[in-house]
């Protein structure tokens, strides 16, 4: 869920990536167009028995790899999707354990400890600790960006929102993700939730940007 208020990453020195590096040529995990512009698609609060499985199945169809920022309570009730994800060719991310709200009025001690407990979760599910770190709801502060650094992660965030969390129609999440242009990280959800509607969106809107050329690349 991503309703709290968020300080945005230009108003945070040395903020969280937001965007893809315009010249970053090399970066692209599939084989899409040539030259066509690049996104990277970007998934929250899985993993999900119900609704990350039928993602998967989606992003396969359409060769699409994705950065999935996970739950660690989640994922440790759920290993054997984190190792389906994993064996699928997409990356595993952190999103704290238990996405508490608003997540950056939490002591830095909590901060840390949600942060260390889920990179827990991912290594003991996977073998492989992760590298990057995404705030739940966006709740960026000074002492979150500190946190995720000292833990050697680096921040992530996102410029595309189709706000599918709330649960609209299908069409005004594939809308949205169809305006991603050269350099967007879009935003989707797995969890909190029925995700159908995501599924659909996606199952759709994957095909018409492949079309279009686009690759699709991991953070």
């Amino acid at each position: 869920m991503h309703d709290g208020t968020r300080a945005r990453p230009a108003l945070l020195a040395g903020g969280p990536v937001f965007r893809l590096p315009a010249d970053d040529a090399d970066g692209a995990d599939d084989a899409g167009g040539p030259g066509g512009p690049q996104v990277a698609l970007t998934v929250d609060d899985g993993p999900d028995p119900r609704w990350t499985p039928r993602l998967l199945d989606v992003l396969d169809a359409h060769g699409v790899r994705a950065t999935f920022f996970v739950i660690g309570e989640r994922a440790a009730r759920h290993p054997e999707l984190l190792r389906r994800t994993l064996a699928a060719g997409h990356t595993l991310a952190n999103h704290s354990h238990t996405h508490p709200q608003p997540f950056a009025a939490l002591p830095p001690a909590a901060i840390e400890a949600e942060l260390r407990r889920t990179q827990q979760a991912i290594l003991d599910a996977t073998g492989q600790a992760p590298q990057l770190f995404r705030a739940p709801a966006g709740g960026w502060s000074r002492s979150v960006l500190a946190a995720a650094r000292g833990l050697g992660l680096t921040p992530a965030d996102w410029s595309v929102d189709p706000k599918d969390w709330r649960a609209p129609p299908a069409a005004r999440i594939a809308r949205t993700v169809l305006g991603a242009g050269p350099g967007d990280i879009i935003l989707c959800h797995d969890g909190g939730g029925d995700r159908s509607g995501t599924v659909s969106a996606l199952a759709t809107a994957l095909g018409t940007l492949r079309d279009r050329g686009v690759r699709f690349r991991t953070l």
